[in-house]
């Protein structure tokens, strides 16, 4: 009995590991924006490893990966299954931590594939914690599957696939993709709130300075408020969260105003995404004048979007001697539209029909009349 429930949790856990380091890979650019989240001074407060976040995210998912195949062939199993364990007690303090603080609404575990709030993301580090913990106490029942060399060579392969396949999402887009702004999604419709959506329970917070004290008031104590106390500020405090569309924050704002209504019933439109100028790969930005003009030949509207400032956009634009207008969006919402800087995204009436990283420019194809969709 013994026995079959240590197998149990050696393919449990090898496997759960696999599949969930695999989604992260996928897009490793992704993870490292949550890892960056961890890392910023509203959680840890730890800004000089936000440099580092993408090299950290890459290790730590390929380490998933490779962690996961070790444990099902066998491969050094104490060595495994000692990193394993501490690789989940780490994991199991970010997500209590993300969960009792409610700093990280979304650990990404499972990337964009799923969504889990920050109390179950927590729930599953302690279920795999458990499974591991048997794992470490039955180690002797672990045993190769295969002789050493094919074991070795079975790890070996697993660690040479997963930087293949980091390298090549890097330098193009995720295999799969995961997000609201997939090929074939109209953006409109992610934006829609269904009839009869929960909707967010909001409570006002005053705050009213009291002998020099900030102190918090709701609306129903505001009669208690002291003589004297001056008032400070309020604020909006979410008792429960109602539904979040899968596309929110989405603009395309241009002079004060807002024109996503109308440049989303465009039947061409070439978008050229890059959530920071400052940023931006020079190499990607050099290849976007030429997609421009092979766009507008084929009768096309291009546009750009960003979040940077007018400065910023006026130095790019010249440097690059790019000829189209750009629009603000909020960086995070452009950095789940596409996760290169720059990229480019072709809409027809707001659904997305082409997403290319700048490397693979050369793969759009302008149709001469408008898509039928």
């Amino acid at each position: 009995m013994k026995n079959i429930i240590t197998q149990f949790s050696r393919i449990f856990v090898g496997v759960l590991f696999i599949i969930s380091g695999l989604i992260k890979l996928n897009d490793p650019v992704g993870f490292s924006y949550k890892l960056a989240e961890y890392f910023s001074e509203p959680v840890f407060n730890m800004p000089f490893l936000e440099p580092l976040a993408l090299g950290l995210a890459i290790f730590l998912v390929i380490l998933e990966v490779v962690l996961g195949v070790m444990l099902l062939v066998g491969y050094k199993s104490k060595m495994t299954i000692w990193a394993l364990l501490l690789l989940i007690v780490f994991f199991t303090f970010l997500t209590f931590y993300s969960a009792y603080f409610d700093v990280v609404k979304d650990c990404g575990c499972f990337g964009d594939a799923l969504h889990l709030t920050p109390w179950q993301s927590f729930t599953k580090d302690v279920v795999l914690l458990f499974f591991i913990l048997i794992l470490f106490i039955n180690q002797r029942l672990i045993k190769p599957l295969f002789s050493t060399p094919q074991t070795n060579f079975a790890v070996y392969v697993s660690v040479v696939l997963c930087a293949f396949m980091a390298v090549w999402v890097l330098n193009h887009n995720p295999i799969k993709d995961f997000r609201p702004f997939k090929v074939g999604n109209n953006i409109e419709k992610g934006m829609e709130i269904p009839e009869g959506a929960p909707k967010s329970v909001v409570e006002m917070i005053f705050i009213y300075k009291v002998n020099g004290v900030d102190k918090e008031f709701t609306e129903k104590e505001l009669g208690n408020i002291p003589a004297g106390a001056t008032f400070v500020d309020r604020k909006d405090k979410v008792i429960t969260e109602g539904y979040v569309p899968p596309i929110h924050d989405f603009t395309m704002v241009k002079d004060d105003s807002d024109y996503k209504e109308e440049l989303l019933k465009e039947p061409k439109l070439v978008i050229f995404v890059t959530y920071d100028l400052a940023l931006s790969d020079p190499a990607g930005m050099k290849k976007l004048e030429k997609v421009n003009q092979e766009a507008k030949a084929k009768g096309y509207k291009v546009i750009g979007m960003t979040a940077s400032g007018p400065e910023e956009i006026a130095k790019a634009k010249k440097q690059y001697g790019l000829n189209v207008d750009f629009y603000f969006c909020d960086a995070t919402a452009l950095k789940t539209i596409e996760r290169a800087n720059p990229s480019i995204v072709v809409l027809h009436k707001g659904t997305v029909v082409q997403k290319v990283h700048y490397n693979d420019a050369d793969d759009l194809k302008f149709s001469d009349i408008a898509y039928s969709l």
